[in-house]
């Protein structure tokens, strides 16, 4: 867990060499896999979704950043960026640059994470949107094609109109068929997407990773790191709960298409909204001791 931010934090030596040695460790671990299959040209859908759809890199995250209000002994600026200078205490994050240049994006991050938080979470999806990514798509024409999928095309679609499509996600929902569109019950966009937003979503939650990185160097890494984690689970889930079967990965299907599956999914949708809501709290604590 994340060490609380706090003005006037000072970090000796030996402590912020032993985290930055702890995060480094905690990221190879995860790392390792995907940078493997990156030098084979190999690709997972699960495992590497996390570095391909969102923008920031493998060294990025492996990087350490103690965040703001830290002061680091005995440290070299030239070791954590341009944005750290040193004074007689020792190297400190120059927060008041990295804010005025990010015053922006800090503003609409708060304001998301804000606006999230204070809605109740929904359940009732249960990862139809996955299934809307495919729906009266053929085997050739679905996005992870190399991977079968569970039903028919024809069953699948059946599926869709069975159940209904409920998502508020517009980064989800920008990846729906053109005809699935229209059996969604909310039309997401960018510009509605602060009032759209639920603690329920698992794309909303598996988000909070991209926010935490945006956010960096001005939050811990260690956070970052909690994120990503979050998010890792959570895409695990998404693609069992999917139309593909990835059992040959070792992720066995959970059957949204049927009443247990639905429960499954459910628990576990609740659950990730649990975690992720001491995640958001955390990302927006951070943003308001700035």
């Amino acid at each position: 867990m994340t060490a609380a931010l706090a003005p006037a934090t000072v970090l000796d030596a030996a402590d912020w060499r032993a985290r930055r040695a702890a995060h480094e460790r905690r990221m190879d671990d995860r790392l390792a896999p995907h940078l493997a299959r990156r030098r084979a040209g190999g690709r997972h859908p699960v495992e590497d979704f996390l570095f391909t759809y969102y923008s920031h890199r493998p060294a990025q995250l492996r990087r350490w950043h103690p965040g703001a209000g830290v002061t680091l002994r005995d440290a070299d600026p030239a070791e954590f960026g341009r944005d750290y200078r040193a004074d007689a205490a020792g190297v400190t994050l120059d927060t008041d640059r990295v804010r005025a240049r990010r015053a922006e994006s800090l503003s609409w991050i708060r304001d998301l994470l804000a606006a999230t938080a204070s809605r109740p979470a929904h359940l009732g999806c249960f990862g139809m949107h996955e299934w809307a990514m495919v729906y009266r798509q053929t085997q050739e024409e679905v996005r992870h094609n190399a991977w079968p999928l569970r039903l028919t095309p024809e069953r699948t679609a059946e599926v869709v109109r069975e159940r209904g499509v409920r998502c508020s996600h517009f980064d989800a929902y920008r990846f729906f068929t053109a005809p699935a569109r229209p059996l969604n019950l909310l039309t997401p966009t960018r510009e509605t997407q602060h009032a759209l937003e639920q603690p329920g979503c698992l794309h909303a939650n598996m988000d909070l990773y991209k926010w935490s990185y945006k956010l960096s160097p001005l939050v811990p890494s260690e956070l970052v790191a909690d994120c990503f984690e979050l998010a890792r689970e959570i895409r695990t889930l998404d693609m069992r709960a999917s139309p593909y079967d990835l059992a040959a990965l070792g992720h066995p299907p959970v059957r949204v298409e049927t009443a247990q599956g639905r429960t499954e999914y459910a628990t576990a949708q609740r659950g990730f909204a649990e975690r992720a809501a001491g995640l958001r709290a955390r990302l927006l604590a951070a943003i308001d001791q700035l």
